[in-house]
């Protein structure tokens, strides 16, 4: 074959290519997404802004109709309408589906957690993507990634002051996760459920207390009208990113670039949601003061303890749960390796506060 024709046929080859691949460029898709949450901002921020965002920055192509928390499936069990085709999509948090792999609570935080400005760094520099997408494909058979996260949460929302160990006897309390489990060593008495009953259980007197959200996203519920003290820091829960879940054959069936413009779109809404939520969280806690909300400070004690059955109990899923380990071990390096970043990224409380009261 002479060099004339060689170069005809190659270019008749990158022209069908080129063809192909623009007409698969150009393929529309409308998607439903399940979700747990019946508005506020893991609903505005979250779920819906990266709705929002696909369809933008695929110049429409990509359509999410997004579903509130039960209109398909369960609140709590995303992953298996995900997983089962029921939903193409879903928006959750990791840390529900601990019961069945431990893990999840790894990417969704708990009380061994490092900070959210570590999480967000390890998530996005440190590798952390790309394990919890390995794992969620091969725990769970859907494509998983970060979307949304908060600034740390609050303690307790309650109707009692929480203080001390001795505070926390007894208490009837609603969380989830694995914190279900550690809150009862240091004597609490915690019950789970969806986030819609909360408030009426408050009201009623089922339940003393309950953790939710950051200060901002407790707002939204109105826990503060039938709750009399806000209870920080949040050592159960340091940081809370939230997930994008992907039917596998949804996944399969997207071009390269296509699969891109989903993973830009969670990045991009995760990172906007944690700076929002970190600046409306500073506004919220200057309401509830206005409210007439008492706002107190767990004892040192209490928060030394919660993190010490935080890192034990991590250590003891690290030697019966390989993919744990992996996790947990990519988290404590990776910790290391900032261990020492509050002595050049931060000036002192003392530093910092000159000039704030100046008129």
């Amino acid at each position: 074959m002479n060099s004339i024709v060689k170069t005809t046929t190659l270019a008749a080859t990158f022209a069908v290519a080129a063809m192909a691949g623009s007409a698969h460029a150009q393929e529309t898709y409308e998607w439903r997404m399940a979700t747990g949450w019946g508005g506020g901002p893991l609903m505005d921020i979250g779920a819906q802004a990266f709705a929002d965002r696909l369809e933008l920055l695929s110049d429409g192509r990509m359509k999410v109709e997004v579903f509130q928390g039960g209109a398909i499936g369960e609140p709590l069990k995303v992953t298996d309408s995900v997983r089962r085709g029921i939903a193409d999509m879903g928006h959750t948090w990791p840390g529900y589906d601990w019961g069945r792999d431990t893990t999840a609570v790894v990417f969704g935080g708990f009380a061994g957690t490092m900070d959210d400005e570590r999480m967000m760094h390890w998530l996005y520099e440190g590798g952390g993507v790309e394990l919890w997408k390995e794992w969620r494909q091969e725990e769970f058979g859907v494509v998983g990634m970060p979307l949304f996260s908060r600034t740390a949460e609050i303690f307790l929302n309650s109707r009692k002051k929480v203080q001390t160990l001795e505070d926390l006897d007894g208490l009837k309390m609603r969380t989830a996760g694995a914190w279900i489990d550690m809150s009862k060593e240091l004597g609490a008495s915690p019950v789970t459920t969806a986030g819609d009953e909360i408030y009426p259980m408050l009201e009623r007197g089922v339940i003393d207390a309950t953790e939710w959200g950051t200060p901002w996203e407790d707002t939204y519920p109105k826990f503060y009208e039938v709750t009399d003290y806000i209870i920080v820091p949040g050592v159960h829960q340091p940081v809370a990113p939230f997930e994008l879940q992907v039917n596998q054959e949804v996944w399969d069936s997207l071009s390269e670039r296509d699969r891109e413009l989903i993973e830009t779109a969670a990045e991009l809404t995760t990172l906007k949601s944690w700076m929002r939520v970190g600046h409306e969280s500073a506004e919220a806690m200057r309401f509830f003061e206005e409210e007439g909300l008492e706002i107190v400070e767990l004892d040192t004690e209490v928060q030394v303890k919660a993190r010490e059955i935080g890192i034990e109990w991590a250590n003891e899923q690290s030697a019966e749960n390989e993919w744990f380990k992996r996790a947990w071990d990519s988290q404590r390096e990776f910790e290391k390796l900032w261990a020492d970043a509050e002595t050049y990224r931060r000036l002192s409380p003392e530093t910092r506060s000159i000039g704030l009261d100046a008129e």
